[in-house]
């Protein structure tokens, strides 16, 4: 493969490989995450911005950030303020930072990084810490298949009614069954996590569900899976409707570009052959009147 690259003089961003060529970052979270860093660092954008601007939708955008939150990309903190305001607090960082590390970058202290092993130890660019007030005690964003996974505990307590929840339960827990949804799990796999090998008597069917889905959590597809996932094709493509008389639409498969249904062909044929039955019998009865008129006519 050919390639032509200049190195660009201004207006650019320097991103390592290790980000771009992450194997367990989806394209998503890597645009994302790019796009904040290549902001300036007065710039007082959060990542929801971010995604709007870049064009990514909002399931992907919560699936990218949980990526980057997963792999120590980003960093969030939920504070209330004296006056009981929320602020929520998002450091980006250019490189994968524990819990710890991320804390003493916030306060201002260098985080610990090996030492370069040629010229002078140079103090990493980290990220920036974003500020954004959102109003009194703003609950966070609800997830975009929460609707889904209460249906999914709904479904999953009426064949066992060990597992019957609250409405408030339900509600509570919705959002991590929809995090199995999310992340490809059906509703048979969400059923046999939380009801297999369940005891005799549960005291508490909210701390068992909650247990049970956090702990038996799927993995997220890596971004090899997701590329390979292809949808699959819907059962009509290749149907065609009949172009016969039928009450209502009626579609078929055609083997060899036909227009009419097997029924339709079918009855063509017979009404096909009682045409040509009627008029062979037409042609017999017309040859036997001959006959006698010419019998008739020699005596």
């Amino acid at each position: 493969m050919l390639k032509h690259a200049s190195a660009p003089t201004r207006f650019f961003t320097q991103v390592s490989n290790e980000i771009i060529r992450h194997p367990r970052l989806s394209a998503e979270a890597v645009r994302l995450l790019t796009w904040q860093l290549s902001l300036p660092d007065s710039a007082d954008v959060s990542l929801s911005e971010t995604a709007h601007r870049a064009g990514i939708k909002k399931t992907a955008f919560i699936r990218a950030k949980r990526e980057l939150i997963a792999e120590g990309y980003v960093h969030e903190w939920r504070e209330q303020g004296a006056r009981g305001r929320w602020v929520t607090v998002q450091l980006i960082s250019d490189g994968p930072l524990t819990a710890e590390e991320a804390k003493a970058s916030r306060k201002g202290a260098r985080p610990t990084a090996p030492v370069p092993a040629v010229g002078e130890p140079t103090r990493p660019s980290v990220g920036r810490s974003q500020e954004k007030t959102t109003g009194a005690k703003t609950p966070h964003p609800p997830h975009p298949l929460a609707e889904r996974g209460a249906q999914a505990l709904v479904a999953v307590a009426r064949g066992e009614r060990r597992l019957r929840l609250a409405p408030r339960d339900i509600a509570q827990l919705a959002p991590l069954a929809a995090e199995w949804l999310l992340r490809g799990a059906t509703l048979r796999e969400l059923r046999e996590a939380l009801t297999s090998g369940l005891p005799d008597r549960i005291n508490s069917p909210a701390g068992l569900t909650r247990d049970r889905l956090v702990r038996k959590m799927p993995e997220p597809p890596s971004f090899t899976d997701q590329r390979a996932a292809t949808p699959a094709a819907p059962r009509v493509a290749d149907m065609r409707e009949c172009r016969g008389d039928h009450t209502h639409p009626c579609l078929f498969r055609p083997v060899d570009g036909e227009t009419l249904c097997r029924a339709c062909r079918q009855e063509q044929a017979e009404e096909a052959q009682d045409d040509t039955s009627g008029a062979i019998g037409a042609a017999l009865r017309g040859g036997s009147l001959v006959r006698a008129a010419l019998r008739g006519g020699q005596r």
